[in-house]
């Protein structure tokens, strides 16, 4: 049998690499900078769809896709929104406003979805993949009720660790947490780089009161607010100083 962690799986999706101008990334990456003040020029609806497509281009566990983002687009709700995020001024001046949301509990949801994808194709998938979706992912991401599966599943962690390497997280709903913040956290950043790309600017808030920003977008109780970007184009007072950085070495180890 493959062991999809192990083995080589024989599979090509037939993406060719592409060309990259590497000065014009470097270029995005220095430009980015968190935009406190912005101007009163509107963001292009064509350039928002782009980026916010781009920003699910991320990479993301077991492709299943924790996140969803609320662009918010009526009035009344961005001026709630304005006033739960403080009204600080990369709110309250910004052209437009996203809550990007981690869903802990999308898991099952996009685990179905990933199969009915790849199981409706004519051609037979590998069964690893199949196996992969069917068995482990319910066993890494199901914590059961009250947390007892999770709870279990810790103990049995803790035994096995003594012979083996193994995954020791997640074993609880907190981890569960973890996981998906961690990984909208990666579709915000493409966000964020697109945009720059785009000529706009941004600004990731975490300044905010997610529990009146859940209410505001229905949101269920298990859902996370990861951060609010703010989007427009910077005005000249919108970024409050240079870039401070540590040393490299403070943060770069080789080993």
């Amino acid at each position: 049998m493959v062991d999809i962690f192990k083995d080589e799986l024989n599979l090509s999706s037939n993406e060719p690499d592409v060309n990259i101008n590497k000065e014009e990334f470097i270029k995005v990456i220095n430009s980015r900078r968190s935009v406190r003040v912005y101007t009163n020029e509107k963001v292009k609806e064509e350039d928002i769809l782009s980026c916010l497509k781009l920003g699910l281009l991320a990479p993301n566990s077991s492709n299943l896709q924790p996140w969803e983002f609320y662009w918010v687009r009526s009035e009344n709700k961005k001026n709630k929104l304005v006033e739960y995020c403080l009204n600080q001024p990369a709110a309250r001046t910004a052209a437009e406003l996203i809550v990007c949301v981690a869903k802990p509990m999308a898991w099952k949801k996009n685990k179905k979805k990933m199969l009915d994808l790849i199981t409706k194709n004519d051609k037979k998938p590998p069964e690893a993949v199949v196996n992969y979706y069917k068995k482990i992912v319910p066993l890494a991401y199901n914590q059961g009720i009250f947390g007892i599966r999770g709870f279990i599943k810790s103990i049995i962690i803790f035994f096995i660790s003594f012979f083996r390497p193994i995954p020791r997280e997640p074993v609880s709903f907190a981890d569960m947490k973890v996981w998906s913040q961690k990984t909208t956290a990666l579709a915000c950043q493409n966000l964020m780089l697109s945009f720059r790309a785009f000529g706009y600017d941004t600004c990731p808030m975490e300044g905010i009161d997610s529990y009146r920003i859940k209410k505001l977008l229905k949101l269920s109780n298990t859902d996370q607010i990861c951060m609010v970007i703010s989007v427009g184009k910077r005005a000249k007072n919108g970024v409050y100083g240079k870039r401070i950085r540590f040393d490299d070495e403070d943060f770069i180890h080789q080993v």
